[in-house]
């Protein structure tokens, strides 16, 4: 659960009307899934599965949704997947192991299971020992020390290598991505994105990726993908591909693939305005080659999950099997929509990695993913399976949504001062998505005189005039700080200095524990202080805190607090790493001329990230 401060101006937890219990879904509950209007027959309908062998290993067993023990390829295929995707790490023994340790050997093996069963295979190359993703490239063991040069060539003769052995093996690969969202680049330092040169190191590295795919390919078999993260940026496609394509003269490839979590990413509007301009722009197919949506907010291991309460606010989707069904049902439709049929698919990822012990992300760790499965916890296929097949259904029945149940709302302010209610509220439809509207209030910033708790209603006109009310709690202590939680997700009130394209305002579960949260990161070293000032305080002592999560490392990363006659008081920033959320604060701080300042200073190295959220400023009783 999401920590909440009592000192909070503004806190926006939302009391679902009704059982919460209501909300906890059964692997055996009814879904209803309408079918895509104008889906290809040949839609790629894909799953990652690169846990599968080290599931098994541990025990794991899978069962359809009729409680028909099979492999799980099989499930998968019964319910219309017709591709899989699998990762290879060059050498799992040199890294850090855990994540199913996928390397050539695992791929072959599955590659083969799949094939047998008339499944199309896409192999993601990460050309790194363990996981590679925006907020990590390491580079192979057997690779350290190489010249930039070698480096290059080292990226052609695995890639060649691993070719030839499908090739080989008579399971050629239908597609293969080289890099795995490599947005920030791979096999750092030398393939950073944004590099030197307009990043010509890492253009030559997935050119020679590339290049060794296509020599390897004299039948033009294999298609050729890159990666990126964050689906709806538009940003972030245009200044990676400008680079890639335009700068450096690399377009061999055929598709551009997408991760898209719509609890990290942005909302599905956002991924089909950047799907739409990219395959126009590049003249390229994109695929959203990553996706999840969860079932249910129950972890089921003793890992912390990344999905879970807040995730599912952000993300628009319930998190129950029917909300699973919808979510990947309507993402389907965006991509079935992008124009000139330039959409070609989906994938998502690892349906199938339920909780097993042993078959965790880490070694000696456990499963983060185990709520975002298609699999509940005992390997047995959920209802949301039959999404697969029912959105290619001619047969399948339209049913419109109707609206099942808005959230009433919570509100927390200081007595005798306006309190600022919420303008929005969550609305669920019967087929589990939810969106957030509008509320009109009977008044919009009450004011009580005396410290209690309120009730204030209003109603949602585009909910069909129902009924909503916001708790207000009124207590003496208020937290002085101007958009403290970035709900807005906006960095309005906040004054940043130094290098301000470090620092901006994400929406992104995991790294905000609301809507919002302030987040930094740079590709070279940086520095920035975000703060805020108060004048006409009262004489007192003074709280200041700020919740935070990061990789640390940085040379410096402290809260300050400036009080009486200018004394600057400051407390480090330890954090602990992504999702782990830490409070630092410093107490008894001195005001007697009415002024304070307090915020942040970071003195970063290249790559360190983290995020703020959850300021609070406030006189000590």
């Amino acid at each position: 659960m999401m920590k909440k401060s009592m000192l909070k101006r503004l806190v926006l937890a939302a009391v679902v009307a009704g059982s919460f219990a209501a909300w906890q879904p059964a692997s055996e509950a009814a879904v209803q899934v309408n079918p895509v209007v104008g889906m290809p027959a040949d839609f790629i309908k894909g799953a990652d599965v690169s846990m599968i062998p080290e599931m098994e290993k541990y025990g794991a067993k899978f069962y359809d949704v009729d409680g028909t023990q099979m492999d799980c390829l099989q499930v998968l295929k019964n319910h219309g997947v017709n591709w899989i995707r699998l990762r290879i790490w060059n050498d799992p023994s040199k890294g850090q192991g855990g994540g199913g340790n996928t390397d050539e050997a695992k791929a072959l093996e599955m590659t083969k299971r799949a094939k047998a069963l008339g499944l199309k295979v896409l192999i993601d190359f990460h050309y790194s020992d363990w996981w590679a993703d925006p907020a990590k490239q390491y580079k192979p063991y057997a690779w350290e020390g190489h010249s930039k040069e070698q480096l290059v060539q080292d990226v052609y003769d695995y890639t060649a290598k691993v070719v030839k052995d499908f090739n080989e093996a008579g399971l050629t690969p239908d597609m293969i991505q080289v890099g795995n969202e490599i947005k920030n680049g791979m096999i750092w330092p030398e393939g950073r994105f944004p590099g030197e040169n307009n990043s010509q190191e890492l253009a030559k590295m997935v050119g020679a990726g590339l290049k060794a795919v296509h020599d390897n390919d004299p039948g033009h078999r294999i298609q050729t993908m890159i990666h990126l993260p964050d689906g709806g940026s538009n940003d972030v496609y245009q200044d990676f591909f400008n680079t890639l394509i335009l700068k450096n003269g690399v377009n061999d490839f055929d598709i551009i693939g997408m991760s898209y979590y719509p609890f990290w990413h942005g909302t599905m509007q956002q991924l089909q305005q950047n799907m739409d301009d990219v395959s126009k722009r590049y003249n390229k197919d994109v695929i959203v080659v990553e996706t999840a949506f969860g079932y249910t907010n129950q972890n089921f291991d003793d890992m912390k999950n990344p999905y879970g309460e807040a995730a599912e606010r952000i993300g628009g989707y319930r998190s129950t099997v029917q909300g699973q069904a919808t979510g990947l049902r309507d993402l389907m439709e965006h991509v079935v929509a992008v124009p000139d049929h330039r959409g070609t698919g989906i994938f998502y990822w690892e349906p199938e990695w339920y909780a097993v012990p042993g078959a965790g992300w880490k070694t000696g760790e456990g499963d983060e993913w185990d709520n975002l499965t298609m699999f509940d916890d005992k390997g047995k296929a959920l209802e949301s399976m039959k999404v697969w097949s029912e959105v290619s259904n001619p047969k399948a029945k339209t049913v419109k949504a109707t609206v099942k149940e808005i959230d009433n709302l919570t509100a927390e302010g200081g007595a005798g001062a306006p309190i600022e209610l919420p303008d929005k509220t969550r609305v669920t439809f019967s087929d589990d998505h939810a969106e957030n509207l509008a509320i009109t209030w009977d008044n919009a910033k009450p004011v009580f005189d005396k410290t209690g708790v309120y009730t204030v209603k209003g109603v949602v006109k585009d909910a069909g005039n129902k009924l909503v009310t916001c708790k207000v709690t009124v207590i003496k202590k208020v937290n002085l700080v101007q958009n403290p939680a970035f709900e807005s997700v906006k960095l309005d009130g906040w004054t940043i200095t130094g290098d301000k394209q470090a620092v901006d305002c994400v929406s992104k579960a995991g790294d905000a524990l609301g809507q919002g949260a302030m987040h930094y990161w740079a590709a070279n070293a940086f520095h920035f202080t975000a703060q805020q000032s108060f004048t006409g305080l009262k004489d007192g002592k003074y709280t200041v805190s700020v919740m935070t999560q990061g990789g640390g490392g940085q040379k410096l990363a402290q809260l300050f607090v400036i009080g009486d006659k200018g004394q600057k008081l400051t407390a480090d920033i330890k954090d602990q790493g992504w999702n782990k959320w830490i409070t630092t604060t410093i107490k008894d701080v001195v005001v007697k001329d009415g002024k304070a300042t307090i915020g942040v200073d970071m003195d970063a190295n290249a790559g360190n990230w983290g995020s703020f959220d959850n300021f609070e400023f406030y006189l000590q009783e």
